[in-house]
This record gives C-alpha cells, sequence and structure tokens, in this order.
C-alpha cells in the first residue's frame, strides 16, 4: 500500500509538472484583439442555436437507427455550405445496410495548400437522443466557422469535415466516419498540420464543483465549469500549445488545456481519436461533456439547456484561433 502511495503522489508530481510546462498565460497588460461587438456576438449566438434548433429540433435523433434522421441532417449541412458557395463533396461507405456520408468542404491555401488544417464535428446522435450540445453544438459552430472563413486569404487550406457515426456502438470502431476520412487521408499521404474535433461546446457554469474530472485531472484544474478544454496526446502538444495562444490573442473566454497520455478515461472520446490513430496532431474542444453536462447521452439533451451566450463567445475564440493556425508560419504541430 505504501508502494502505491508512493507511485500515486509521484506520478501526480509528474502529472502537474508536465501541465506546468505547457500552460500558456496571457501576458501582463496583453489587449485582447479579434474581439466581437457585443450586437456582433449576439448576432453569432443567434446562428449557432437555430443550427441547433434545426439539429436537435426539427430533425431530432439522427444515428443508423434512424437513418433518415441522418439523411435530413446531411442534406441541411450540404444545403448551408451550398449556400455559402462551397462545394460540397461526400465520402460514402456502409454501415448496416445503410449509405451513410461524410461532406466535406474545402478553402484552399494561397501560399502552402498541400498543409491542411482540418475541422471536423459528428452529427449523428446517440441512440434515444436529439443530441442539442451531443453534438448539434459542433456542428454548428463548423457551418459557422466556414461561413466566417471563406473570404480570408489564408495561407493554409481549410478543410472542414462532417462526420458520420461517431456516437455507440459505432465508436472507436474502424466505421466511425472520422476514422474512414483520417485512413483515407493517410493513403493519399494528405499533409494534415492540424485537426481540431469540435465536441459537445454550449455547457457552461460558474458554480462551484460544477465541473468534475477522471483522475488525476481534479487536482490540477478549476472546480467551475465555466471554460473551454483543449485536449491533446502526447504527440499533439504543440498543436495544444499554439491553439491555446492563438485563442487567448483573440478571446477572454476561459480556457484550460492538457498533452497528456491517451489511455486516460474521456481524453481520446470523440473524432481526434481517428487520427492519432493516423499519426497526425489532433486536438478535441470541448466542455468536458459528462464531466460538467448531466444531459449527456440523455433525452434531455435539448436546445435550452444550451448556454448560448457562452457558447457564442467560445465559438468566436475557437474560429479566430483556427484562423490564426491556418497563417502561422511552422511546417506542422507535431511532437
Amino acid at each position: 500500500m505504501l508502494t502505491l502511495t508512493i507511485l500515486a503522489g509521484i506520478g501526480a508530481t509528474l502529472f502537474a509538472a508536465y501541465r506546468v510546462m505547457i500552460k500558456v498565460k496571457p501576458k501582463e497588460g496583453r489587449s485582447l484583439v479579434g474581439r466581437s461587438a457585443p450586437e456582433d456576438m449576439e448576432a453569432l449566438e443567434r446562428r449557432l442555436m437555430r443550427h441547433v434548433s434545426v439539429l436537435a429540433t426539427e430533425i431530432g435523433e439522427r444515428n443508423v437507427f434512424r437513418p433518415e434522421g441522418l439523411r435530413s441532417t446531411a442534406a441541411y449541412i450540404s444545403d448551408v455550405w451550398t449556400s455559402q458557395g462551397l462545394a460540397v463533396s461526400e465520402e460514402a461507405y456502409e454501415v448496416a445496410g445503410q449509405r451513410c456520408v461524410n461532406l466535406i468542404v474545402e478553402q484552399k491555401g494561397s501560399i502552402r495548400p498541400d498543409e491542411i488544417v482540418l475541422v471536423g464535428a459528428h452529427y449523428d446522435s446517440v441512440a434515444g437522443t436529439r443530441g442539442a450540445n451531443d453534438n448539434a453544438t459542433g456542428v454548428a459552430l463548423l457551418l459557422e466557422m466556414s461561413g466566417t472563413l471563406k473570404r480570408a486569404d489564408l495561407p493554409r487550406t481549410l478543410r472542414f469535415v462532417a462526420f458520420v457515426n461517431e456516437e455507440p456502438p459505432i465508436f472507436r470502431s474502424e466505421q466511425m466516419g472520422s476514422r474512414v476520412h483520417a485512413r483515407n487521408a493517410r493513403k493519399r499521404r494528405d499533409h494534415i498540420v492540424a485537426m481540431l474535433a469540435l465536441e459537445t461546446l454550449g455547457c457552461y457554469s460558474a458554480r462551484p464543483r460544477s465541473q468534475h474530472y477522471p483522475f488525476p485531472f481534479g487536482f490540477f484544474y478549476p472546480d467551475r465549469g465555466d471554460f473551454l478544454s483543449v485536449i491533446g496526446n502526447l504527440r499533439s502538444r504543440k498543436l495544444v500549445v499554439a491553439f491555446l495562444r492563438h485563442f487567448m490573442e483573440a478571446s477572454d473566454f476561459p480556457v484550460e488545456g492538457a498533452a497528456t497520455f491517451g489511455w486516460i478515461t474521456g481524453v481520446d472520446w470523440s473524432d481526434h481519436w481517428s487520427f492519432w490513430k493516423e499519426g497526425y496532431p489532433a486536438i478535441m474542444l470541448t466542455d468536458t461533456a459528462p464531466y460538467r453536462y448531466a444531459e449527456y447521452h440523455t433525452p434531455q439533451d435539448l436546445p435550452d439547456r444550451i448556454n448560448g451566450p457562452e457558447f457564442a463567445r467560445a465559438a468566436h475564440g475557437i474560429i479566430e484561433a483556427v484562423r490564426r493556425l491556418a497563417s502561422q508560419p511552422f511546417s506542422a504541430f507535431a511532437g
């Protein structure tokens, strides 16, 4: 027992030391550039919540057990992207006798078009739920990000992907939409320098003890669930740091990051896992899902559970951080 206690103490100390190494703090007196005016933030909130309402209220459950929901959602996403003037391509495959599709749009980079910053969100919901936070929020941000950045002259290529089949029972299988895309990307030798998974982004609370963690994160992170979480594996450490810096240049919204071991519970719970499997640097952006959101994977995951104003603030910071990731001079974020 004593030996286990000592080992646990050493492990916790090493974890804390590593977290300090990747912790990014704003500089004293740093001006917050790129922040939207209040009326712009309110408009962003309205657009985001409109997407969430369509997916979670008008369409509802969407998975291989409700294939009509998947088809309606894919049609909605495709229509929005087409209305933005983007050319939509499909990556189709079959699961349980159902045709399933990832939807893809690209904005070619002006200087380094071979370097790809990929942003993705899964559009399916777990069986029995309408999936407002998980993951209509991620899809809503994906759609607003593409619309906002479509006119930007960016050195790197931006690829936006709406992934199908992230939820159980397909989760962590070769039939996940993101696994299909990541495998195909590796076969094509796509140079994906950064992948960002938008996952469950609408729950924020300033209440003490509103935030929980898997061991040992609770020793080092806040107990208030009012922040955006940025999660990567050890290989994606540089990407975690780069995203944190860019986010804090654009926003004063609270943000916490960690690059840690992929086996820690919850660290690989989204589409970024598929890209880790192929050796790409990838991170998850999340409100931490079940560690904060009581309605996670329940029928109560509805639009009225989402904190719209805080979701919009986080979304604005994410959009601007992606703009900077597609512009910064480094060739890759791995290692």
